[in-house]
């Protein structure tokens, strides 16, 4: 099997890690680097919190700290999500490596160039590494083969009621990305607010019984205690939705659209606009994820977490 060749990218967080879990965890995804960056919480607390589930799941690709800040808007965080750590919930091993001098943009451009084939980025957070990846390297754009993200919702928001938070942090970065040509796959609420988990399939994953199994679990309670104050019979694993679409898209519905990031405005910005009825007149620029199979779902984290029961994961 021929392995697509991919960079992390993400602001972990809860959902974040979980994608990690299965990203690292499939022999389809060949995992060159992993980079953070600032959004659910601060560049500092994110990348720590990434080393850790590097740590714990066996992962030692080349990692890099990303900016510090959005492009241009004032940084936003969400501890009510996630907790004052980013990451709350159980507790995790200490860093057993440490970050390369490189920043992120350096490292993913390094890894672009070095690769005898294009390479998938999939960002799970914020856009802003990326967006920077593009402004400082416009020459490598042709050596990103795909861009599968999590971010956005044409249909409503989450952070207002027009905005994903993802593109809300820095949406000045997202439309850099929507407007640069590179095929792309989002993974927007759309579909990611039915990519539930329920409290019955995180005992199933804690059953598997390894100790990524019983972390995942716990991860899928923690974050499943915010969402179920908000009426929502389960956890929404928001960002593993974007590596699904990597390891197994026969389970989601996708539409081509053309999207635009909305970057000002007192409601809407922050909105990512689809051209549902092609009223702009532009080529689709965008694979919009619209429906998952839910149990589909839940089934590949299950075989994600069983996979943490070999010596070699990822390898």
């Amino acid at each position: 099997m021929k392995r697509i060749p991919i960079i992390l990218d993400g602001d972990p967080g809860h959902d974040d890690a979980i994608a990690w879990v299965l990203a690292n965890a499939s022999p389809m995804l060949d995992i060159r680097a992993v980079t953070s960056c600032c959004g659910n919480q601060t560049i500092e607390k994110t990348t720590y919190n990434a080393l850790r589930i590097c740590t714990l799941i066996g992962l030692h690709a080349p990692f890099a700290m990303g900016r510090k800040r959005p492009l241009v808007s004032e940084p936003i965080i969400a501890p009510t999500v996630h907790g004052q750590s980013g990451l709350d919930g159980p507790a995790l091993p200490e860093p057993d490596f440490k970050p390369l001098e490189l920043d992120a943009v350096t490292l993913m451009a390094k890894v672009l160039r070095e690769s005898a084939e294009p390479v998938t980025l999939v960002p799970t957070g914020p856009l802003t590494n990326i967006a920077a990846l593009l402004l400082a390297h416009p020459e490598l754009k042709g050596r990103i083969a795909h861009i599968s993200l999590m971010g956005g919702g044409i249909a409503f928001g989450n952070w207002t009621p027009a905005a994903e938070f993802n593109i809300l942090v820095d949406p000045e970065a997202a439309r850099i990305v929507f407007e640069s040509g590179i095929p792309i796959t989002m993974a927007g609420l759309d579909v990611t607010e039915r990519a539930l988990v329920y409290p019955e399939d995180f005992e199933r994953i804690r059953a598997v019984g390894n100790p990524v199994a019983r972390v995942v679990a716990d991860w899928l309670e923690f974050f499943y205690g915010f969402h179920r104050s908000m009426g929502y019979p389960g956890a929404p694993v928001h960002d593993a939705v974007a590596v699904a679409a990597l390891v197994r898209p026969e389970i989601l519905t996708m539409k081509p659209y053309y999207v635009q990031v909305e970057t000002e405005g007192d409601f809407c910005k922050g909105a990512t606009v689809a051209d549902r009825f092609g009223v702009l007149g532009h080529a689709p620029n965008t694979n919009v994820i619209l429906d998952i199979d839910r149990n589909g779902f839940v089934d590949i984290l299950v075989e994600a977490a069983e996979q943490y029961n070999k010596t070699e994961v990822g390898a």
